[in-house]
C-alpha cells in the first residue's frame, strides 16, 4: 500500500485539486486500489467545507469530481500514516517541517518536484485571482499528477 497526502493552506483549491486529478489518474492503474490519496490543509479556518466553488468549477470543466471532497487539517497522524507528502508551495513546506518530527522530513516534498518541465517549485494559490488562475493550477497538477505516478510505478508497482 503505498498513501499520498496534498497539502495546501486552507485544503479548498489547490490540494483538492490534487487528490481528485490524482485519484482520476489511478483509476485506470491495475495497482489503483494499492494507492490512498488524500488532502489536507496546514490551516483550521475551512474545516469540513466543499472545495471553493470555483474550484470545483476550474476541475468539472476537465472532468475531474471534487464534491465529495470535505476540507482538514494536517495532523500528526498524518506523518507516520502517509509514505509521501506533497506540498503545494514554500510556505507549506516549512509549516510541516516545522511540526513534523524529524524522522518523518524525508517525506515531504514539494509535488512540483514530479514536473520539472515547468521549472517552478510552487503552486500558486488561486484564491483571490480569476479563473485563468484556477486553469493555471490544473495544468500544474496534470502535469506533476502524471509525474508522481510515474514515480510511484518505477518504484512500487514495477
Amino acid at each position: 500500500m503505498v498513501k499520498v497526502l496534498f497539502v495546501c493552506l486552507g485544503n479548498i483549491c489547490r490540494s483538492p485539486t490534487a487528490d481528485g486529478v490524482f485519484k482520476k489518474l489511478l483509476g485506470d492503474q491495475t495497482f489503483r486500489d494499492s494507492v490512498v490519496v488524500d488532502s489536507a490543509g496546514t490551516g483550521d479556518w475551512h474545516l469540513g467545507k466543499a472545495p471553493d466553488q470555483r474550484t470545483q468549477t476550474a476541475a468539472a470543466k476537465r472532468g475531474y469530481d471534487l464534491s465529495d471532497l470535505r476540507a482538514r487539517t494536517v495532523t500528526m497522524d498524518d506523518f507516520e500514516k502517509f509514505d509521501h507528502i506533497l506540498t503545494m508551495d514554500d510556505n507549506n513546506y516549512k509549516d510541516l517541517l516545522g511540526i513534523a518530527p524529524q524522522q518523518y522530513h524525508g517525506k515531504i516534498r514539494m509535488f512540483l518536484e514530479h514536473a520539472p518541465q515547468f521549472n517552478l517549485t510552487a503552486v500558486p494559490d488561486p484564491y483571490y485571482d480569476g479563473e485563468e488562475g484556477f486553469e493555471a493550477v490544473l495544468d500544474l497538477v496534470e502535469a506533476a499528477s502524471a509525474g508522481l505516478l510515474e514515480h510511484i510505478k518505477a518504484n512500487y508497482f514495477s
